[in-house]
């Protein structure tokens, strides 16, 4: 058992790789889309956006998000353990080394407009939202971070009664309104809201998928019947849980079997079918994990 965390502990190349990947996509959305129309990310990304454009330009973006990032990762070593901080400060570096390469080394003008949307600030909101979504998604899928916000959260959230998500959407909403207050328009910060909201959702595809899988759970007193027409139509396993019915003390089992969301009318049909009384109860499944022995 102790081999098997300290294996998980160490650093793994498939990571670093992703990890790299995931800095890369990130730049991308970021100096493509969002730097070049001055919209802004959110968290400690947007904070850096905001300072290198209100600061002298020998101050570029790159400077801003390790000089804030990385203390930030640092700060929560110990809460978060050395594995996750090393993969947090890589993956930034990557980010902010291919964010300078991008606006001050490679041959592509982002001074005044983005390359691919123009002047166009709803695309450039929703691209640049997507594609740094699916960055910071990459990051944290695989052991890393991209925005040292997100530790701040985990250290301090729950000393003030709130949620991570809470903590974060406040200080996205600061943010923007400090935005608004320095730039002296509320355009730019409105369409930040779309970024965020765009790259929130993406983060969430990258866990969750486009299709989440559903959850049911059958309680019915002819498991037998139902599992075997179940396994033979869908092709898959699934758990008995034997359980007692809480007002009239009978022996019930609970068949537990996972589906997507086009196969649950036809679950439901082939239950009924053979038990008019069972109960089905259909919950969101966000992930599945299965290793390869036999599932049934």
């Amino acid at each position: 058992m102790l081999e098997k965390l300290k294996r998980l502990r160490r650093i793994r190349w498939q990571n670093l790789v992703m990890l790299t990947l995931a800095g890369i996509i990130n730049s991308i959305g970021i100096t493509i889309f969002l730097y070049p129309v001055n919209l802004y990310d959110s968290g400690i990304s947007g904070t850096s956006m905001l300072l290198a454009q209100v600061t002298p330009e020998y101050l570029p973006l790159s400077v801003f998000l390790v000089a804030l990032n990385i203390p930030l990762f640092l700060f929560g070593l110990k809460k978060q353990g050395k594995l996750f901080t090393f993969y947090a400060v890589y993956t930034v570096a990557i980010y902010s080394l291919f964010a300078w390469l991008i606006t001050d080394v490679f041959p592509i003008d982002v001074s005044v407009a983005s390359p691919l949307a123009g002047t166009d600030l709803l695309l450039c909101a929703l691209f640049g939202g997507v594609i740094s979504g699916i960055g910071s998604g990459l990051a944290i899928r695989f052991g890393g971070a991209m925005d040292g916000i997100e530790v701040m959260a985990v250290i301090f959230a729950k000393k003030l009664g709130i949620t991570v998500g809470t903590f974060v959407m406040i200080y996205n909403v600061v943010l923007y309104i400090i935005c608004g207050i320095v730039i002296k328009s509320w355009i730019l910060p409105l369409y930040s809201i779309v970024t965020y909201a765009a790259a929130l959702k993406t983060i969430d595809f990258m866990f969750e998928g486009f299709d989440r899988a559903k959850g049911a759970m059958i309680v019915t007193k002819k498991p037998e019947e139902i599992c075997e027409a179940l396994s033979i139509e869908f092709e898959s396993g699934m758990t008995r849980i034997n359980a007692q019915g809480g007002y009239s003390g009978s022996e019930l089992t609970v068949v537990y079997f996972v589906v997507n969301r086009f196969q649950v009318a036809k679950m439901q049909e082939i239950v009924h079918a053979i038990d008019r009384d069972a109960y089905i109860t259909i919950s969101e499944v966000a992930d599945v994990f299965a290793s390869n022995q036999d599932k049934s």
